[in-house]
């Protein structure tokens, strides 16, 4: 629900002259002289976006062109296929924002794979593009998306140890009988500007091992898994922050523990190298609670701030109640010189969740110790009481100052538009403008 993304040398005058922390401190919940932004939502007219989204909302500039990338591709015995992932291009975000349902443009994307066969399986979505910046003409970019299956459309595989077991399954979202799926995320990669897109393999994954089945996982949500991405760049490297759906470990139904379960809740971090996008798969590392060491499809540990106290609501991932923030949307504030975080909350089975969360790291250089677990605690964006609110996401206007800088979702200054998934409504708008304070 996803560039230009901040080189390396932000990293340098960012820390000097921005959101300063005294190095001593270990995190922004302890005493520090990090003072937490302030910000307004300032209401104006809806902005409608006329097109489907359920995802982030992927964006890049190619040149003097604004485009985004919203919808979902490929097979999903489930929801049906899908042809729905497409594009759209204006002079400003405004303009691309604005665009009718019929000028949007389906690309060239690779087929699903047969099963059993290495490929794509299942269906994905765009969350972030990574804009190379070793490319002047701004036309190759590096998709990184959320991709979810089943058992009938992966199924298990004892060579590889990928694929699920159709056996105590989970309740999917569309009744009893539904099954739930899978989520993994991948990277495809476009020398184009976007009008056509290869495979370039896998991210993240989290294997049968992991999956909360029948009689626990009674969510209608996710049986496991990783998902829901935002990726940025800084230094070398580029951090993922993503949902975290699986058990922390194996799942054992005979010794299943819903505290050990709430234990790995719910946005965690990896990374991999910029050099490793065009064959990702085996080459991140999550965030193992000290360092960046953990596989990509082994146990991570999350980012202790963003999550919920079973004292104060939090839950596990497979629990009807809920407890727990997703959907990450992450960007580079110029103003304040600081990261920003937008998620949702989850307090009901099936997603339900009415209120949308802000939080903020100092640290430019995610690099350096444990600066990409240093965030803020969660606070309270907005609520819609009734309604299911999902994939928050700030967006640049039409501003000179936004389109001079080239800003997009990834890049943003003192205001920017914040845009949201009504669920429920089936609607993606935006009814505010943010303006932060430092």
């Amino acid at each position: 629900m996803r560039a230009f993304l901040i080189i390396a040398t932000i990293a340098v005058w960012a820390i000097i002259l921005g959101c300063k922390l005294d190095p001593k401190a270990k995190s922004p919940s302890e005493k520090s002289t990090f003072a937490v932004p302030r910000f307004t939502l300032i209401p104006t007219d809806t902005f409608y976006f006329n097109n489907f989204v359920d995802c982030n909302m992927a964006e890049a500039w190619i040149g003097d062109t604004f485009r985004i990338f919203p919808g979902k591709y490929g097979e999903d015995p489930l929801w049906g296929n899908a042809r729905d992932l497409k594009f759209a291009s204006g002079k400003n975000a405004d303009e691309a924002f604005s665009s009718k349902a019929e000028s949007f443009t389906a690309p060239q994307m690779p087929a699903n794979v047969p099963i059993g066969t290495p490929g794509l399986h299942g269906a994905v979505w765009f969350e972030t593009v990574y804009q190379d910046v070793k490319d002047a003409s701004g036309r190759t970019l590096y998709a990184v998306y959320h991709n979810e299956n089943y058992p009938m459309t992966l199924p298990f595989d004892p060579k590889t140890g990928e694929g699920y077991i159709d056996k105590n399954w989970p309740q999917g979202l569309t009744g009893l009988t539904s099954p739930a799926a899978v989520c993994r995320i991948g990277i495809m990669k476009s020398s184009d500007g976007g009008r056509s897109w290869d495979n370039k393999g896998l991210f993240l994954e989290d294997k049968q091992p992991r999956m909360i089945l029948k009689p626990h996982n009674t969510s209608c949500t996710f049986a496991g898994g990783v998902g829901d991405p935002s990726a940025v760049a800084s230094g070398d490297y580029l951090y993922l922050f993503y949902g975290e759906y699986g058990f922390p470990g194996s799942y054992d139904p005979s010794h299943y523990d819903p505290t050990v379960e709430a234990s790995g809740q719910c946005i965690s971090v990896a990374r991999i190298r910029l050099s490793d996008l065009d064959a990702p798969q085996g080459k991140a590392l999550r965030w193992n609670g000290t360092e960046f060491a953990a596989a990509w499809d082994s146990v991570g540990h999350p980012i202790s701030s963003l999550q919920i106290p079973i004292a104060e609501g939090g839950g596990a991932a497979s629990s009807p109640n809920g407890g727990f923030h997703w959907g990450p949307s992450v960007s580079w504030n110029t103003y304040l010189n600081c990261w920003v975080m937008l998620m949702g909350k989850v307090t009901g089975s099936s997603w339900k969740g009415s209120s949308l969360y802000i939080s903020f790291n100092p640290h430019a250089d995610l690099g350096t110790g444990n600066n990409a677990q240093n965030w803020t605690k969660p606070q309270l964006l907005t609520d819609k009481p009734g309604h299911i609110m999902w994939y928050p996401s700030l967006q640049p206007t039409n501003t000179p100052e936004d389109i001079a800088n080239k800003n997009t979702c990834l890049k943003l200054g003192k205001r920017a538009r914040l845009f949201y998934k009504y669920s429920d409504l089936g609607k993606y708008r935006s009814e505010y403008l943010i303006e932060f304070e430092k």
